[in-house]
């Protein structure tokens, strides 16, 4: 699907799960070399970012991380610029919020006039790229929510809920950073391309670009770090536990282990002049050694106090 739109002698057009006519269609028109449609028509699997000074534009390619509320799984999505004086053209295979939602905005022109988008598709580069930084921003402010919750639950004694909602929010975390691990060096890249394409009057522009990445990728990794704190408390908590429940084990068995020995000798049946048990008085005075000798491991082990 393709949507384009126009502001001044700027155009966006944006393409949704672009089609081979599609693609050839704007191939014709802006020039593009043959190398970036062949690449338009499918997804790439690295981010990177290529000068054209000929045709005098950009092709960037990055992925961004997308975390599915009602699924345990990420999504990273693909996103193609190529990048011109005067035009952009963003293809995806999937829809992308931000460029929807960036859009709007640019459907609305009175919003427009406050910007100085008109200068050239630079500046229509960096509010596009700021709105993916952002949602990917939100998104881990939802997963900071999920590690506050982890923090009360884990206090909460609730620790063998959490295994699974730290490793899924671990799956999550690692998704963005799966997602974002080449964006640092691409940027860089585009910082030299987009100087050469559009003056070094821009350059600032260019490297606050790199200060919106670094924003998300030190969230990022703070969440990952608390994360692994969170983890390591319930671990504790959780090991904590198991080796109070195993000493409980231990020192019923212990306590048992006499009672038992007690029970085994007396019912032994070899011969009718070996039997011990033979009249009741006998039955309750095995049954009194039993009590007596489980209480006493009892207070013993109360005394030590390993109960």
């Amino acid at each position: 699907m393709l949507s384009k739109y126009t502001y001044k002698k700027l155009t966006w057009i944006d393409l949704e799960s672009p089609k081979k006519d599609e693609v050839l269609n704007l191939a014709e028109e802006y020039n593009l070399p043959g190398l970036i449609t062949n690449e338009l028509v499918v997804s790439t699997i690295r981010s990177k970012v290529d000068y054209y000074p000929k045709q005098g534009l950009i092709y960037l390619v990055l992925h961004f991380p997308v975390v599915d509320s009602q699924s345990k799984d990420g999504i990273e999505q693909e996103v193609d610029f190529i990048i011109g004086k005067n035009f952009i053209i963003t293809t995806h295979y999937e829809k992308v919020d931000p460029l929807h939602k960036f859009s709007r905005i640019f459907d609305s022109n009175g919003t427009l006039e406050k910007t100085n988008l008109d200068d050239h598709a630079g500046y229509l580069f960096l509010y596009i790229i700021k709105e993916l930084y952002k949602f990917s921003l939100e998104q881990l402010d939802e997963i900071n929510d999920i590690l506050k919750r982890i923090e009360v639950d884990i206090f909460e004694g609730k620790e063998t809920k959490n295994v699974e909602t730290i490793s899924d929010t671990n799956r999550k975390l690692l998704n963005f950073k799966r997602s974002f691990r080449f964006h640092e060096e691409i940027l860089k890249s585009f910082e030299t391309a987009g100087a050469e394409l559009f003056g070094n009057v821009f350059s600032y522009n260019l490297a606050s670009i790199t200060s919106e990445y670094n924003k998300v990728k030190n969230v990022m990794d703070g969440h990952k770090e608390i994360l692994n704190d969170l983890r390591d408390t319930n671990d504790s908590l959780l090991s904590s536990k198991t080796n109070e429940t195993i000493k409980t084990l231990t020192i019923m068995t212990f306590i048992m282990l006499p009672i038992t020995l007690i029970t085994g000798v007396f019912g032994m049946n070899v011969a009718d002049d070996l039997i011990l048990i033979q009249s009741t008085p006998d039955f309750f005075f095995v049954l009194g050694a039993m009590l007596l000798t489980g209480l006493t491991m009892f207070l013993y082990f109360k005394t030590k106090k390993w109960l």
